[in-house]
């Protein structure tokens, strides 16, 4: 009624699932702020400050070290190892890395999944469903045999030999952009043919210009998932020229050579390889959540 104020009454359920988001976000955001917060403490305040929030003497010389501004004699007077890390240089080879595995990883898995959707040819649906069995099959199982077939071909400590595995398709990948492939309008597809097209043309002008959001989802993925990929670089890309950001942080860490690990360099560095992917899905997560039609906007 006019002139009354209406009380809404305290949902419990609502509350409760408020509440545990809440708990869920201070938990995941907390460990990376921990990072931030290591790497701004000086190597003297590390095990002497007071576990607060924020650093009491907050410095960059860390960040400095890290990425070789520093000498170094300023190296170990700022309590550092003395460890070399060219950050520049491995920064690169992760994002070269990480850009072949998504980039060809994402076309050659939209190409297979739009075969297994509209394409008919004899045993598809055989061979869709030995795609979906690879799913069952660990990682690890295939370290072995996909080392042993890279050191045999010559392409050991090169960027081939690395991206080689993955390079041209996931199983999940193909699945899921299988499964939208299958929930597009076919008229749009009749219309195509009519026009002269065939089944390359209308991947290329219909298919894949329709299926923008998930082709960012997984290309951002692929992208997550290889930029924290330790132990495959790690086995075949040993040599420094072809170095990836974590193998390096693992490299710093092995060559201290005090007693104790260089924490706060290897937290810096550990901020500095975070960052790129950290940007990456700010500028790109809201144009893929308005793609996929997430939020309920028009």
């Amino acid at each position: 009624m006019k002139g009354q104020t209406v009380t809404k009454k305290l949902n419990p359920g609502r509350f409760l699932a408020w509440a545990a988001m809440i708990v869920v976000i201070l938990a995941t955001v907390f460990p990376f702020w921990w990072m931030v917060r290591t790497a701004l403490t000086p190597a003297a305040d590390i095990y002497t400050d007071n576990l607060g929030l924020l650093p009491e003497h907050p410095t960059l010389i860390n960040f400095l070290r890290v990425l070789g501004l520093t000498s170094e004699a300023e190296n170990r007077a700022a309590g550092g190892s003395g460890a070399q890390l060219d950050f520049a240089a491995y920064l690169v080879n992760s994002i070269i890395y990480c850009g072949l595995i998504a980039a060809l990883q994402t076309l050659f898995c939209a190409m297979a999944g739009y075969a297994f959707a509209r394409l008919r040819f004899p045993g598809r649906d055989l061979v869709f469903a030995i795609v979906i069995a690879a799913l069952m099959v660990p990682p690890i199982f295939t370290l072995l045999p996909n080392f042993v077939l890279v050191k045999d071909l010559g392409l050991m400590n090169t960027m081939a030999g690395m991206v080689a595995p993955t390079l041209l398709m996931t199983p999940f990948a193909v699945f899921f952009l299988r499964q939208f492939f299958l929930s597009l309008p076919r008229d749009v597809e009749e219309a195509a043919i009519l026009d002269g097209n065939g089944p390359w043309g209308i991947f290329w002008r219909i298919a894949l210009p329709m299926s923008r959001g998930p082709l960012i989802t997984i290309g951002l993925t692929t992208i997550v998932w290889a930029w924290k990929d330790y132990l495959w670089p790690l086995l075949v890309g040993r040599d420094e020229d072809n170095r990836l950001v974590t193998v390096a942080l693992g490299v710093f860490l092995q060559q201290s050579p005090n007693t104790q690990p260089d924490w706060t360099g290897l937290m810096a560095a550990s901020t500095l390889s975070v960052l790129p992917v950290l940007l990456l899905l700010v500028f790109v997560g809201k144009r893929l959540v308005q793609s996929l039609n997430f939020t309920g906007s028009k």
